[in-house]
């Protein structure tokens, strides 16, 4: 690694370690490892329960299938009468006999509360000793949830291998688990191999209403899960598995989070021998997210529907203790992503999410948001590489379709600085159906791309409409294949203090941060206007002071002026959300670059530092409105912004100097500057050089040309007083 670009990897660190700071914890457990990949994804068994789990009310379980089709009716009735006399009331006093690999458990209609296992802990499983979760809970072993299974867990699958468990109901809602808030998981499966879910629905827990950890081997088929503090499903370093047919809402978190899935396809590019997790033909609505995935490695999801959540699915890398880091391999295709634009965090900032889970009102619609999230968005990519995201619709997003920042490796607890700029990389949107929805019909996204611009063969298809930046790398016919390729190390400035602004949330602190429009910031509240306006003002003042006193009498200094105030207010203009990925930010510059470079070329005959100073500085944000309008320049590490940023910042020094400097204009009679200079202006000496001027004329013979010296003499006197700048 060349040393330059071992320096921008030192500040990237240092920016990381800022932006660790309020980093939150999505998902903590037991350290776990990812299967060794020897099993399989397992198929339904239809043969005949070998356990059968039911209520006792014949009244209420004939009420409950009334209206199935006759067969279905008959065969619950058959079911019935051989559970009540040799099944069981409850889910977990069946899962506790089965003592082989193979059997069937079938849950007939009804609800199921599981109240032996409600009680708090008692005796030594009250006094475990285990690390405490961020968000509360305590981080079990493997051993202490096999010691205390109910500690946790409203049913608790644990070493169970080849085991189906299924409703028997006409629809999932026939069959209902309920932790009513008392768990932190309706069902865990953990250790598992070959577990095989069907036909019911779990709902009403602390973190998640079915939770598979650890297994080689599982199928989600037609499974509702819903309201929950984080998650619907959750599956965790497994692999061979299969979501299908499922549904998921109201959850403060995603409805369905395929979370460490196993990392098998790690050191490949797009093509892959195969993938760890499919989903597919699912649901998942009135979210805080449809779909998360930290360290969601090698996950195929395809012909599924995300709608009306906060955002619609997410990969990531931003938090830390997630097996298979930096996320990578996903691949989204014909999925239905639209009208991602619900908003839940005002539940949180009026207190409505500090009230106990009971009484949220999560069967009402309130949602309670766990970590930051940008609403209105499509797919979020925060640090992820080598994804795919091909031939999927995506319409009616309030924010963006496709939104993609890099995440340094400190925020997930690698300190590694070789790993610091490792996300996002070799992310492909191509072929996708942007704001339009499958009938064809016009459902616009506000904007198709918003991006940091870090990352290296990151590309978009050609027909994206309104993004930010406006120019992007397009995507070949071929994987792989990239026009305007660019390897960025760090991101555009801006979009990183708004990064860092928004990241620091806290549900349990109600902590929601200020100038951040994921918030509800308006206007001049949001962070990037504020900037915006904070750069104008100082350049104006600096830059209306210089123009007074030192290019006053240039016309081309006048009019370059003009341009860069009209720039800047362009600029101001082109922060709001409504023109930030119009072509309004990329106009601000240019006028802004015209400006700094017109004043650059007046300043050179006079005080040559500043001059060229300024005129490097015009033309580095001429190359940033080129950059960021017409093309991406490749062969970079940093985009022009964080140049002409630190630039700017030594120019606004130098020109308070110069203006501050005793003397008169610094364009003026007598001086330089060419044509431009105007040869009746009465000011452009001052009193004393003036005074000077006569005095020379006196000494001579009488007259201004009565020699050469005289001439001479006053040339110099007329002159203003020399900055030896």
């Amino acid at each position: 690694m060349s040393w330059t670009r071992r320096l921008l990897v030192v500040l990237v660190a240092l920016a990381a370690a800022l932006l660790a700071a309020p980093a939150a914890q999505a998902h903590e457990e037991r350290p776990v490892t990812l299967p060794d990949g020897s099993g399989s994804v397992p198929v339904h068994r239809a043969g005949e329960p070998d356990l059968l789990v039911c209520k006792s009310d014949r009244a209420d379980f004939e009420r409950r299938i009334s209206g199935f089709p006759a067969k279905l009716r008959a065969r619950n009735l058959e079911l019935f009468d051989r559970c009540r006399k040799s099944g069981y009331r409850h889910l977990q006093q069946a899962v506790d006999q089965v003592g082989r690999p193979g059997m069937n458990i079938a849950i007939l209609p009804g609800l199921y509360e599981e109240e032996p296992s409600l009680p708090r802990p008692t005796g030594e499983c009250a006094r475990l000793k285990a690390p405490n979760s961020k968000l509360g809970y305590q981080i079990l072993s493997y051993a202490q949830q096999k010691q205390c299974p109910h500690n946790q867990n409203l049913v608790a699958i644990l070493g169970k291998k080849q085991l189906q468990i299924e409703g028997t109901g006409a629809a999932r809602t026939d069959v209902v688990i309920d932790a009513k808030y008392q768990k932190l998981n309706a069902i865990r499966a953990d250790g598992s191999d070959g577990i095989y879910f069907k036909n019911f629905t779990a709902q009403r827990t602390t973190f998640n209403s079915l939770y598979v950890l650890a297994q080689d081997g599982f199928v989600i088929d037609d499974v509702l899960t819903r309201w929950n503090d984080e998650y619907g499903f959750l599956t965790f370093a497994s692999d061979h598995g299969l979501y299908k047919n499922c549904e998921s809402y109201g959850n403060g978190d995603s409805g369905i989070y395929p979370g460490s899935a196993s990392d098998i396809n790690d050191g490949y590019r797009y093509d892959v021998p195969r993938y760890s997790i499919e989903i597919t033909g699912c649901r998942s609505h009135h979210n805080m997210v449809g779909y998360s995935g930290t360290a969601g490695d090698s996950v195929h999801v395809h012909d599924n529907e995300f709608d009306h959540n906060m955002g619609g699915a997410s990969m990531d890398s931003a938090f830390p203790g997630h097996p298979g880091l930096p996320q990578n391999h996903a691949r989204f295709e014909r999925n239905l992503i639209h009208d991602n634009n619900a908003d839940y965090y005002p539940y949180v900032a009026d207190g409505t999410c500090a009230e106990p889970p009971v009484e949220r009102g999560y069967e009402e619609g309130v949602v309670c948001p766990q970590i930051s999230m940008p609403p209105g968005t499509g797919i979020i990519t925060a640090g992820g590489n080598w994804n795919i995201y091909e031939n999927n619709w995506i319409y009616g997003q309030r924010r963006a379709a496709f939104f993609l920042s890099a995440v340094p490796a400190f925020i997930r607890g690698e300190n590694a600085l070789a790993k610091q700029v490792d996300t996002s990389h070799h992310n492909r949107y191509a072929g996708n159906h942007l704001g339009t929805d499958k009938a064809g019909r016009s459902r616009p996204n506000r904007t198709d791309v918003w991006w940091d611009g870090q990352g290296e063969g990151n590309c978009w298809q050609s027909d994206t409409g309104p993004s930010t930046p406006r120019s992007l790398p397009e995507c070949g016919a071929a994987r792989g294949a990239v026009s305007g390729r660019t390897d960025r190390l760090v991101g555009e400035p801006v979009k990183l203090a708004q990064l860092l602004v928004c990241a620091d949330y806290d549900v349990r602190a109600r902590r929601l941060p200020a100038g951040c429009d994921w918030y509800g910031a308006r206007g001049i509240e949001r962070i990037e206007v504020q900037i915006a306006l904070g750069v104008a003002l100082v350049l104006v003042l600096v830059g209306g002071v210089l123009w007074w006193r030192r290019l006053r009498h240039s016309r081309l200094a006048t009019a370059a002026t003009v341009l860069g105030m009209i720039g800047l207010g362009l600029d101001v203009a082109g922060a709001t959300t409504g023109l930030a990925s119009s072509c309004l930010p990329a106009v601000a510059l240019l006028l802004t670059g015209a400006w700094w470079t017109g004043i650059g070329l007046v300043l050179r005959g006079e005080r040559p530092g500043l001059g060229w100073t300024t005129t490097v500085l015009g033309v580095l944000t001429l190359l940033d409105a080129f950059d960021k309008a017409v093309l991406m320049i490749p062969w970079i590490p940093i985009g022009p912004a964080w140049v002409r940023g630190l630039l700017g910042v030594i120019w606004v020094l130098w020109a308070v100097v110069a203006s501050a400097r005793h003397g008169g204009p610094a364009v003026g009679k007598g001086t330089a500057a060419g044509p431009d200079s105007d040869p009746e202006a009465d000011e452009a000496a001052d009193t004393h050089g003036g005074d000077e001027a006569r005095a020379g004329v006196d000494a001579g013979s009488g007259s201004a040309a009565s020699g050469p010296d005289a001439q001479s003499g006053s040339d110099r006197s007329s002159a203003p007083d020399r900055d030896p700048s």
